[in-house]
């Protein structure tokens, strides 16, 4: 089944010039772009975007660290698109990343992890629209 999905080029990856190569690597796993665009989100953005993770401990330094500096912002295109970038992306600690994966290669620690993706279709549904709307990606399919 075709998917959508949300991925973010976190600003640490930004900072560190990975982009392109995260970018390439989303590419030749055969995901197709249908929308990217650089973002700068404010903390309250970061907070609105964030809110599932109200509650947990993390949320303040997550939401400091995503309006830290600017981010990308991509939606990507392929068959079981969610599950196939959470398995590219790797686990969320680096450390326990597997070798191969943009989290392994690209991550420096548990929260200043590289990439963000869709954990799930309905996070995809609501995450997507937080950056993009429907006339952006229209005609993109």
């Amino acid at each position: 089944m075709i998917e959508k999905t949300l991925s973010i080029i976190k600003p640490d990856a930004v900072r560190l010039g990975y982009s392109g190569q995260i970018i390439a690597l989303i590419e030749a796993a055969g995901f197709k772009i249908l929308g990217l665009s650089m973002v700068h989100m404010a903390q309250q953005q970061a907070q609105r975007f964030y809110d599932v993770h109200r509650e947990k401990p993390f949320f303040n330094s997550l939401t400091e660290f995503m309006s830290s500096g600017p981010s990308i912002v991509m939606v990507l295109e392929k068959e079981n698109a969610i599950e196939d970038l959470r398995k590219l992306m790797g686990a969320t600690d680096p450390a326990d990343a597997c070798e191969g994966t943009l989290r392994k290669a690209f991550a420096s620690s548990l929260e200043e992890n590289a990439v963000h993706g869709s954990d799930s279709r309905a996070s995809a549904h609501n995450e997507i629209p937080f950056f993009f709307n429907a006339l952006e990606l229209e005609g993109q399919n």
